[in-house]
């Protein structure tokens, strides 16, 4: 492909999503690229520039993404809006966990097609900071060092880089509702239509239930996933764009996993575990984003 068509596709795919309807997905490829090398995934470049970076559309390809139109989320008396950005339609899959971080951790059951599991957050920090690199996005995680195995030291979060990262509580759950406000997405419909829970030995295949109505899978069930925010109680004033609470002991788990019941798959459901945590019922989902 011409190198000169990588500059503009994330902005030509937000300019398509603001043309047709919320939720419309666009295609990715789903071939992986079999050039370029792996980028550093230690490296903690960030840049808060607006300049249209030079995407590598074969590495932004991998995923399919669909826009989230600009929207708020009303808790209580409070509205916190939340601007438009665009998601994965799966949960990051094995096989691309593998290509991006030249690495896979023990999987309870292996697949390509398989969600990725047994990943703690600074893990999937990590390989949101590589999967943009490779994609020639800034990176949103920015760190002093790399302790042990995964640790970050002196992280903040870039939220005004156009880059690839995990999604605010918020951004999730408006994203996971789809437009709905009923307890789950699917309304009174039957669960495991949508859902991949109550099960005894591991993450299914990625986007084998109905997804949501903005084209998401897997949004309740499968793994539960990571978000950026650390946990603590919602605030008491409406903020628009929350990102969290500056520190903490935990980050937030959402959507439930596959050994969980149905109730703990409402979208409104919320999990804390320290971010070094990994166990085979937690992987991820990406959201790309030109900052706020």
């Amino acid at each position: 492909m011409n190198r000169k068509l990588y500059l503009l596709l994330p902005f030509a795919l937000l300019t398509l999503h603001a043309c047709t309807a919320s939720g419309d997905p666009v295609e990715g490829n789903a071939e992986f690229p079999n050039d370029g090398g792996k980028a550093s995934s230690s490296d903690s470049k960030s840049s808060s520039s607006a300049v249209e970076p030079d995407v590598n559309s074969d590495i932004f390809g991998l995923f399919d993404w669909v826009k989230i139109p600009k929207s708020s989320i009303t808790r209580g008396v409070n509205s916190f809006g939340v601007n438009a950005f665009s998601m994965a339609t799966t949960e990051v899959t094995q096989k691309v966990y593998k290509f991006v971080m030249d690495e896979l951790p023990k999987q309870s059951k292996e697949g390509d097609k398989r969600a990725v599991s047994n990943v703690n957050w600074f893990h999937a920090a990590l390989f949101c900071n590589a999967f943009s690199k490779l994609a020639g996005l800034d990176t949103a995680y920015v760190y002093k060092s790399v302790i042990g195995d995964s640790v970050l030291v002196d992280l903040t979060i870039d939220y005004s880089a156009i880059a690839v990262r995990l999604p605010t509580e918020n951004e999730w759950e408006i994203a996971a509702r789809g437009g709905t406000t009923t307890t789950y997405y699917w309304d009174v419909d039957v669960a495991s239509k949508y859902a991949y829970y109550g099960q005894t030995s591991g993450p299914d295949e990625v986007a084998k239930k109905l997804p949501n109505e903005f084209g998401l899978y897997d949004m309740a069930g499968n793994v539960a996933e990571w978000v950026n925010d650390w946990y603590d109680a919602y605030p008491k004033k409406q903020s628009d764009n929350y990102t969290g609470p500056e520190s903490g002991d935990y980050r937030i788990v959402r959507g439930g996993g596959w050994s969980d019941k149905v109730t703990v798959l409402a979208p409104k459901e919320r999990e804390k575990h320290d971010p070094a945590l990994s166990k085979a019922t937690l992987g991820f989902r990406l959201v790309y984003s030109t900052g706020f």
